[in-house]
């Protein structure tokens, strides 16, 4: 990592800040398909799936508009010829496409169900996969990041 000026270290900082969120959003949406597939009450199900937009798993967003003012700015050794960057940003296009198409559309859909008094309960395990698959890609970024290959 290369400071090159304060707004990097800033940048930097909430960098970090938006990886921690997103793994811990990332983790609640694991532990709610958990839940539901475990078939928990109705008052539970509820709580985990309420009737409204997921702000917070957006933050992932954050992650790649931070990494690439970081590697506009960052000089050549955080740059985007680094194979990691690359990694990183691809990792960031999988899990926002993965997101945005699949794992945020069945939480809706689960939200709307409980809404209406139903527990999808067999819908609990596509979640929960779901969600693992950003978890994985989270982790392969993680990888990329802190080995800088």
């Amino acid at each position: 990592m290369i400071a090159t000026s304060v707004a990097y270290d800033l940048v930097f900082v909430i960098h970090l800040a938006a990886a921690l969120v997103t793994i811990t959003v990332f983790v609640a949406l694991h532990s709610a398909g958990a839940t539901l597939a475990r078939g928990a009450d109705h008052s539970t199900l509820a709580k985990r799936f309420p009737s409204r937009r997921n702000w917070a798993a957006r933050s992932v967003h954050l992650l790649a508009l931070t990494g690439i003012y970081m590697a506009a700015t960052g000089g050549k050794d955080v740059g985007f010829s680094k194979p990691w960057v690359g990694v990183g940003l691809l990792c960031y296009l999988l899990i926002a496409g993965h997101m945005e198409a699949r794992t945020l559309p069945l939480e809706r859909r689960i939200a709307a169900l409980v809404a209406s008094g139903e527990s999808p309960r067999e819908m609990g395990k596509t979640f929960e996969r779901s969600v693992d698959v950003a978890l994985v890609l989270i982790a392969v970024a993680l990888i990329a990041m802190v080995t800088q290959f």
